[in-house]
Parts: structure tokens; C-alpha cells; sequence
């Protein structure tokens, strides 16, 4: 007879091969039909997985896409914990995470289903408690940057949880408004954008 322990983990082995084979199929149907029109359903129909093993590991709709989201959000990090040695300031660090902004989430294939996911009204209160930590994630990412930039003297000193808040609404306006732009275009804007937010539009005073 196969020991528990062993037995266990053959299951739990199993169990983790189905759930990255639903979210597998789920990606490749949130990317080609969006988040809206894809069901559990036909989900369900791409795994050959029953509804109730779905919800099993991942409760519902929702709590799959954010699993996808949470994939998306190791992948930027970790893309970011790669580039980030080659910017020398911080000043360079912002342009750096424009430019990552465009070319790993403007054209990420699951950006157009996370606009329709996050434009969806109807959320259970764990998934909007979810979103609440990932944007608070972003505005810490945000702030650490900031008060790392204030700490060597590259900026002036000021309220950083502000700075961070206005940073964060400015790249999800740009992802909004930047979506049908070429890719060129994009990088140009994003690019402007941190070049205002940094040394803004008005003449100095005389």
C-alpha cells in the first residue's frame, strides 16, 4: 500500500496540475473572447473539468481571473527586478517604469479582458477586498520609489502617499486612453506624461 504521505502529495500534485490546466485554458479564452463573454461554462467545456472542480479551486469567475492577474503582477516584478539595475537615478528608474508599463501591461494579451474585469460592477467582497491590496501594493511600489528619490535628492520633499496616488491614477488614465495607439506613439506619451509629472507645464516664477 502507498504510504499517505506519498499518496498525498501524488494528490495534491494532481490537484495543482488541474487547476493550472483550467487557468491555462481560462487565459487563452479571457485573451481571445474578453472577460465578459467567456463563461465557466466554456471553461469548463476547454478542461474537461467540471464546473464544481473550478469553483473548487477558484471559487468563482472572478477569483480566476485575479489568479491570471496575480501571474501578470510576478511577471512585471520580476521583469522589473531584472532592468532595474541599468537606471543610475530615479529619475531614470520612472521613465523605465513607463516604458515597462507599455510594453509589458499596454500589450499585455489579458489587458483588454483586465479592462473589462475591473470596469465590471458586480464583485463578491472578497474579490474587491483583492483589488483594494493590489492597488495598495502599487501605491507602496510607488511611494518606495518617490521616497527613494527624495532620500538621494532628487526630488524635493513632500507628501509621497499623494505623489504615489496621483503616479498610480496617471498610468491607469494612460492605459485607458493609449490602447488603440501604436506602440511608438504609446512610449512617446508615457514618456511625456513622467516628464510633466516630474518637472510639470508651468513656467517658473520670475
Amino acid at each position: 500500500m502507498e504510504p499517505t504521505g506519498a499518496a498525498l502529495n501524488k494528490k495534491q500534485l494532481q490537484s495543482e496540475l488541474t487547476k493550472r490546466k483550467v487557468a491555462d485554458a481560462a487565459r487563452a479564452l479571457f485573451v481571445n473572447k474578453g472577460y465578459k463573454a467567456t463563461s465557466i461554462e466554456e471553461i469548463s467545456e476547454a478542461t474537461g473539468s467540471s464546473k464544481g472542480n473550478i469553483y473548487y479551486h477558484f471559487k468563482s469567475k472572478e477569483g480566476l481571473f485575479l489568479y491570471l492577474l496575480d501571474e501578470w503582477e510576478r511577471e512585471w516584478e520580476e521583469n522589473w527586478q531584472q532592468n532595474v539595475s541599468q537606471y543610475k537615478t530615479v529619475t531614470d528608474k520612472l521613465y523605465g517604469f513607463a516604458k515597462q508599463m507599455v510594453l509589458d501591461d499596454l500589450n499585455h494579451p489579458l489587458s483588454k479582458a483586465a479592462s473589462e474585469f475591473f470596469n465590471h460592477d458586480e464583485k463578491p467582497g472578497d474579490v474587491e477586498e483583492r483589488i483594494i491590496e493590489m492597488v495598495q501594493g502599487h501605491l507602496k511600489f510607488n511611494q518606495a520609489l518617490i521616497q527613494q528619490g527624495i532620500d538621494n535628492g532628487e526630488f524635493k520633499t513632500d507628501n509621497i502617499e499623494c505623489l504615489a496616488l496621483i503616479l498610480e491614477s496617471l498610468v491607469i488614465g494612460l492605459s485607458h486612453m493609449s490602447r488603440q495607439l501604436k506602440l511608438q506613439n504609446a512610449l512617446n506619451v508615457y514618456q511625456q506624461a513622467i516628464k510633466i509629472y516630474l518637472y510639470g507645464i508651468a513656467n517658473s516664477p520670475h
